[in-house]
């Protein structure tokens, strides 16, 4: 909820990554976070290599990758799928990728606030951190989700042999398409609310707007939780969605609750008592 006294917090000024208000122009913090997070995903790719870079630097800490346990078995006809050899390692990748086209999507097109160079710098480095620890947690074999309880066996046109995917690896997958999807969502009924004219001055509450104040924090916590669970299983994914959440909801949607309840005035009072959730619809 909102602060009654703005000034009695305000480290939440210091660590908004976010000009709120500002639509100036920022070329270089575009061009800055575009360019890492497309360098994510080669990077992705070699640390998931079999005998990769990951293997190599769990190597000089001293800890055998377990990368190289299973068998090289998928084959989908995309060779760099199938040059990393075991389908979670593939699934990581395409998470690398997907992220990473959806937060180019949401700079480029979805976005209205500048974006200064030093702020693209932080959170595209953020992403690229959170992506290679769960790389290299996967290809640990104390951390690795190859070893997630339960287990089920599946085959398809493209796995060369029966392959035991963990429960956790399917629910991860869920939630990351989930998440991805409603954070995408969101974020594009928003502009398009707010590029009407008829809406200008408006609190945008249509579509997953109405679910909660800040529903694409929930979004993403979902989808960053899920990636973590693929990777580690089901204590490292519902760490990551819990802290997400819990970040995203104290800190971020603190200081833009306090901006828009500045900005919008009763229309932001009126909102939050017609959408009671601040993040998880139904509960909280």
């Amino acid at each position: 909820m909102a602060d009654s006294n703005p000034d009695s917090k305000p480290w939440h000024k210091k660590i908004d990554l976010i000009d709120r208000g500002d639509r100036s122009p920022t070329p270089w913090g575009t061009l800055t976070f575009v360019g890492l997070r497309l360098l994510d995903i080669p990077l992705q790719h070699a640390l998931l290599a079999p005998a990769g870079l990951g293997s190599a630097l769990l190597a000089r800490a001293g800890i055998r990758g377990a990368a190289t346990a299973p068998p090289a078995v998928l084959r989908t006809g995309i060779p760099l799928l199938d040059a990393l050899g075991h389908p979670t390692n593939a699934l990581l990748f395409v998470f690398a990728c997907g992220s990473a086209a959806k937060q180019i999507y949401w700079q480029t097109v979805l976005s209205y606030e500048s974006f200064p160079a030093g702020a693209a710098l932080a959170v595209a480095l953020y992403n690229t951190a959170i992506n290679s620890a769960n790389a290299l947690l996967f290809l640990a074999p104390s951390t690795s989700s190859l070893f997630s309880q339960p287990q089920i066996t599946v085959s398809l046109p493209f796995f060369t042999s029966p392959v035991a995917i963990p429960v956790s690896t399917l629910l991860g997958l869920s939630m990351y398409a989930f998440g991805l999807t409603l954070e995408t969502v969101a974020e594009a009924q928003r502009k398009a609310f707010k590029d009407a004219p008829e809406n200008k001055g408006k609190v945008c509450k249509v579509g997953v707007w109405r679910w909660a104040r800040h529903v694409n924090y929930l979004g993403y916590s979902l989808w960053r939780g899920g990636y973590t669970m693929v990777a580690t299983g089901w204590v490292g994914g519902l760490l990551m969605t819990a802290w997400q959440m819990w970040d995203l909801s104290y800190r971020a949607a603190g200081v833009l609750d306090e901006y828009c309840s500045n900005k919008y005035k009763e229309q932001w009072a009126q909102f939050k008592r017609e959408v009671p959730y601040k993040i998880l619809p139904g509960i909280y």
